[in-house]
């Protein structure tokens, strides 16, 4: 459904994930979106080894592609990109920043592609069309007026590794170590929590290790709309035998039940494959308790004779674990129970498959990530894994799954904030200048200056920041007093309609694009859940003429802001790609030898990852066990009328990007003004379906904050637990209340009070 309705639909929705509700929601959308026949025929090239990389999720792409490698969330993407919609100048010439305002983020970005750089006139309240050129040497002016420090340089995690680089570098050449990502706000937990225990700041599984597994274990991901293309090979594991658990506090249809929808068979008959053969509904923040659980089901019973753990794998490639087994064996099963929503049966039995699996991976996403104590749950899934030598083996070791297409990639080649994740020494001899050395902000550090008044330039490379961040009423005003806005986009977002007192959109290529530079056609590169990295090749005619590549927008943006640096070759870069390859492979020659000969390789050209050699790079030279000081992540107590608010994405959206009002496997239609509420908590507390409730914010901070317009929907979900959509449930979300150690907003935790309105 592509508008919102005054008269939404809750219909349950009893079908498996995949199947014909997935040919029927794209049969919707690409009409919808126009050129239809062209997405026809990118479609059969998107994630191919000649094609080009979703710009959606970050899953693995195989060397033996299927005929249709992309899944409905990736279709969306690529007509979501293509379509025919267009953000004219006339469009914007004609609209009030003010009155746009007041649209949905569905109807913002459906007014298709922008077409022309803009400036934002405060005069008229309007972004009028601006020659490139003036752009360019406007921004370079005011940049040069402030001080580096107080300039955030924000990149989403769809931008090219070649155009990540240069972004980088054009950063530390200003002087500026503040460069977040839209990691900071979903998998830096796993950044600092796996650099801690394993020694890498990335998973350890290869996609072939789907193929020889014999359990898998879910912690906190909805695979069936963030990654649906995981289904598949999930469905060939459970078809030749292995076993899934699923911890999550929704039932999510993708991890329950999923019809192929390139197998005719299954289409024809109706056929499907149960995916999880358990599925336990932890309570938010319980993931801790569980996973304390599993391992004290473990340790236990080997203690009394039964040999589960790999005595050997711990002696020789551990540290801690004698701390953390006597930490487990004095957990009492009463204080697992109550933190995790559990009874003791149920983890005994998940316990089971694990333990009589000689090969298992564990997956884990933004359920885990994004709580107080977040880094604990990642640490704890570490725990389990070591137990039984899960890490550095065939079929075996820790996937967390990763959101946005290229989110890990960016990282590797040096959009990080912390000055000790990037090779600084080679790049001051490789360019000849001295980078900064101390630690730039994260994404919540950037919120707070920008709140406090430090930051005073954002300068954003894709992605919708404002949108996305947490205290969003909070934000708004404080963002709209910076000095200087700028947004490289393909669409018009909420993010781009509180400018600055001076603000420009500068509208780029899009990754189906053809991409043509002094040497002819480009190609560009990205990373994959899996640490293979992949080429990509955009072959449709841009949406406009007077479009830029991102690469070109970034070297235009260094040259106006920065003295000439006859080390850095920017317009040799923009000319011909392969010499930014060359340049990231001279920076990171351990990741990237042969980069520009191996980047088209099927599947992708593994980086390498020392972890899975079991070569653990940590202080002690083993991989770490870590005793937790709790149980519960959610990082506040429960207490009378506090609820813990989850917030979660529908099956039409991708990040902050709303592609239709259907949230099919929810069975909700027409609306996102939701509130997810278990049949326990709405008779405990005197409400009925459809009822009109405003939520209020319950942080120890105090300050109001304020969510009216929700509806009450009965849904399965822990007592306690209530649920509404991201990003509009933001609002609720304290800038305060995000993980320790890794600035990850705390979203599938928020405590709030509800109240009829």
């Amino acid at each position: 459904m592509t508008e919102a309705s005054d008269h939404p639909d809750f219909t349950p929705y009893d079908k498996p994930a995949g199947g014909w509700g997935s040919m029927r929601s794209l049969a919707e959308i690409i009409p919808r979106e126009g050129n239809a026949p062209w997405v026809a025929r990118e479609l059969v090239r998107q994630n191919k080894a000649d094609g080009f990389a979703c710009v959606s999720c970050a899953w693995a792409k195989p060397a033996n592609a299927h005929p249709a490698e992309f899944c409905e969330n990736g279709a969306k993407a690529t007509a979501w990109e293509l379509t025919s919609h267009r953000a004219t100048a006339d469009f914007f010439i004609s609209h009030r920043v003010a009155e746009l305002r007041e649209w949905r983020d569905y109807g913002l970005e459906e007014l298709g592609r922008l077409t022309t750089p803009l400036r934002y006139h405060a005069a008229t309240d309007r972004y009028l069309p601006i020659p490139w050129d003036v752009a360019f040497a406007e921004i370079g002016a005011e940049l040069r007026q402030l001080d580096p420090k107080s300039v955030v340089f924000y990149a989403s995690g769809r931008a090219s590794l070649e155009t990540s680089y240069m972004y980088a570098l054009f950063a530390r050449l200003f002087g500026s170590q503040n460069l977040p990502d839209s990691s900071n706000m979903c998998h830096e937990t796993t950044s600092v929590a796996l650099k801690k225990t394993i020694g890498v700041p990335v998973g350890t599984v290869k996609l072939e290790d789907f193929e020889h597994c014999d359990a898998i274990l879910f912690f906190g991901q909805n695979v069936g709309s963030n990654s649906p293309r995981l289904l598949h090979p999930l469905r060939d594991a459970v078809k030749r035998g292995c076993r899934i658990v699923t911890f999550n506090p929704l039932v999510e249809r993708g991890l329950e039940r999923f019809t192929d929808p390139q197998n005719p068979v299954e289409m024809l008959t109706g056929g499907e494959t149960r995916i999880s053969c358990q599925y336990h509904q932890v309570r938010a923040g319980g993931d801790i308790a569980v996973l304390m659980g599993l391992a004290k089901y473990l340790i236990e019973a080997d203690d009394a004779g039964r040999p589960l753990l790999d005595h050997a794998f711990i002696a020789e490639h551990t540290h801690g674990f004698d701390a953390f087994a006597a930490a487990a064996r004095a957990t009492t099963w009463d204080a697992i129970e109550a933190a995790s929503g559990l009874p003791r049966a149920d983890i005994g039995a998940a316990a089971e498959v694990y333990a009589t699996a000689d090969r298992a991976i564990l997956i884990y996403g933004m359920g885990l990530t994004q709580h107080v104590h977040a880094i604990e749950n990642v640490e704890m899934v570490v725990n389990l894994a070591l137990l039984r030598g899960n890490i550095g083996r065939e079929g075996a070791g820790l996937c967390p799954v990763r959101g946005h297409s290229n989110v890990q990639g960016q990282r590797t080649v040096g959009i990080s904030e912390k000055p000790e994740l990037v090779p600084l020494d080679r790049l001051a001899e490789q360019y000849g200048f001295e980078p900064p050395r101390e630690k730039g902000v994260n994404t919540v550090e950037a919120c707070e200056g920008i709140l406090d008044g430090s930051i005073r330039a954002f300068v954003g490379l894709g992605g919708n920041f404002l949108r996305a961040i947490p205290d969003t009423a909070r934000m708004e005003p404080a963002w709209a007093k910076m000095k200087l806005t700028v947004h490289v986009a393909t669409k018009l977002n909420r993010g781009h309609l509180v400018p600055g007192e001076v603000s420009y959109i500068l509208p780029c290529l899009g990754r189906t694009e053809k991409d043509v530079q002094a040497t002819g056609p480009q190609a560009v590169s990205i990373e994959d859940s899996t640490s293979c990295i992949h080429g990509s090749v955009g072959e449709r005619p841009p949406a406009s003429p007077d479009l830029l590549s991102e690469p070109a927008i970034v070297a235009a943006l260094a040259k106006a802001t920065l003295e000439p640096n006859p080390k850095v070759p920017w317009d040799e870069w923009v000319g011909d790609y392969a010499r930014v390859r060359d340049a990231i492979e001279a920076t990171y020659p351990d990741k990237f030898k042969d980069f520009n000969a191996r980047m088209f390789t099927p599947g992708g050209f593994y980086k390498g990852n020392k972890a899975r050699q079991r070569v653990f790079e940590t202080e002690s030279g083993k991989a770490e066990f870590n005793v937790p000081a709790m149980l519960d992540a959610a990082g506040f107590d429960d207490a009378p009328g506090r609820f813990r608010l989850i917030t979660l994405r529908s099956n039409d959206q991708f990040n902050t990007t709303v592609y239709g009002y259907h949230d099919r496997f929810r069975g909700v239609k027409g609306t996102r003004d939701v509130l997810f509420m278990s049949p326990a908590d709405m008779a405990e507390h005197g409400y009925a379906e459809g009822d009109a409730v405003v939520l209020t914010g319950d942080h120890k901070d105090g300050l109001p904050r304020r969510l009216e317009g929700l509806k009450v929907h009965e849904y399965a979900l822990p007592k306690g637990c209530i649920a509404a959509y991201y990003p509009e449930a933001n609002v609720l979300m304290p800038v305060g209340h995000h993980a320790e150690q890794s600035g990850v907003p705390a979203a599938k935790s928020v405590p709030v009070r509800v109240a009829h309105a």
